[in-house]
């Protein structure tokens, strides 16, 4: 067992350089009985998510050793309903949407630097979604009104759903990258029926989601 210390001068990326961040599927399976993570502030930003100045983590010398991620919810399943608040306070509900193609993003937080990438990729493309007949979705765990002052900012043109408790994460089961440190960046594409036609996760390139949903919204 080795153990790494991590500073306010010390980037997470490279400790995680050897978890082949290019990997654009991030399903692993792991025993967390050997890992430890403990935490003391939450100032700095990794990948759109707010990490500590501050941690000590234990992991096994072996470089095959992977993050817990494990996904229960599959392609060709419906995900559970959910009524959330959007960026006007108004609530909206999975169901409305049945009928036409939804994308449902969940990513980490507002304003961080891989959500920002991301955001921004699904409103640059936000015409191609809407050719293909499908909605857009984001959620993350942020408030109404913290949604609202990042949509206006980026003039993001889809519905943002606040998700504070994370309920609908845990429901859908959205793995946490990194031993939980991170929550996932998770995008599910839904046919017109509700099935889940595509989950896709990949934390360390967020603009990948655009061109995975666009590609299978052409055959859904």
């Amino acid at each position: 067992m080795s153990s790494f210390s991590l500073s306010n001068h010390c980037c997470l990326s490279s400790l995680l350089q050897t978890q082949n961040p290019k990997s654009p599927s991030l399903y692993y399976n792991n025993n967390n009985n050997n890992n430890n993570l403990s935490t003391k502030s939450l100032h700095s930003q990794f990948h759109g998510v707010k990490l500590p100045h501050s941690a000590s983590i234990s992991v096994p010398r072996s470089s095959s050793t992977r993050p817990s991620i494990v996904a229960k919810l599959t392609e060709g399943q419906i995900p559970p309903n959910f009524t959330l608040k959007d960026q006007d306070g108004r609530s909206v509900s999975l169901s409305k949407f049945k009928g036409k193609p939804v994308v449902v993003y969940f990513y980490p937080a507002d304003e961080t630097p891989g959500c920002t990438k991301q955001a921004c990729a699904f409103r640059d493309s936000y015409e191609k979604f809407k050719k293909a007949g499908a909605a857009v979705v984001g959620i993350s765990g942020d408030s109404p009104s913290s949604h609202k002052a990042f949509a206006t900012k980026y003039k993001l043109p889809y519905t943002l759903l606040a998700d504070e408790g994370n309920k609908v994460r845990k429901e859908w089961e959205v793995p946490g990258d990194f031993f939980g440190a991170l929550p996932g960046r998770q995008t599910y594409v839904l046919d017109r029926n509700g099935v889940v036609r595509l989950i896709y996760n990949n934390q360390f390139e967020p603009e990948k989601h655009i061109d995975e949903t666009l590609k299978i919204l052409k055959s859904v």
